[in-house]
């Protein structure tokens, strides 16, 4: 490594980041935020854990039960951030990271749209537009769990299932996935 980075600074004339630079195996190291591992005798592309969790971070931002925004407002942003990262990391092999992304947004988007009904008076009237009865709208509507409990229920998951999420407007990871990783 020392003899590398004096022909770096010498010949080249170049400057070397000590803290950046390190030799090890490619397994180990991330580089542009992928990472690389072993199938099969063959190296591959993934992404890397950090590119994961700044991901997730990003999300939690725009999905913040805090954030006064309506859930169109949310998907718009959504539909555009995870359009960018997927055509940056499509090249890597992630379609099991990708599954469960779009598991854990939809799910955190239940928690928003719970949390913006508030009031069980509003959770009765939307859960009856939604296609519950009366009397399990208002058992429902009446539960004392928190919103990330409920979003993981089957009370929303039966009623904001993947076809509400479709209509809304919210894109596929998965299909967006695949058409950047076959192109």
């Amino acid at each position: 490594m020392e003899s590398i980075n004096l022909f770096i600074e010498n010949r080249l004339k170049l400057k070397v980041n000590k803290d950046k630079s390190e030799v090890d195996r490619p397994w180990r190291r991330k580089f542009l935020g992928f990472s690389f591992y072993w199938a099969r005798y063959v190296a591959k592309l993934r992404v890397s854990n950090q590119a994961v969790n700044r991901y997730k971070d990003k999300v939690r931002k725009i999905t913040s039960r805090s954030k006064p925004f309506t859930i169109e407002e949310r998907i718009k942003k959504l539909n555009l951030f995870n359009r960018d990262w997927i055509n940056y990391f499509g090249i890597a092999n992630c379609k099991g990271i990708i599954k469960n992304f779009e598991i854990w947004i939809k799910q955190r988007l239940r928690m928003c749209i719970w949390k913006q009904w508030k009031k069980v008076k509003t959770r009765y009237k939307n859960l009856i537009s939604l296609g519950y009865t009366h009397r399990q709208a208002i058992k429902y509507a009446n539960t004392r769990k928190g919103y990330w409990r409920i979003a993981n229920s089957p009370i929303l998951q039966t009623t904001l299932n993947n076809q509400f999420f479709k209509t809304v407007g919210l894109d596929s990871l998965s299909a967006n996935y695949m058409k950047a990783h076959n192109s």
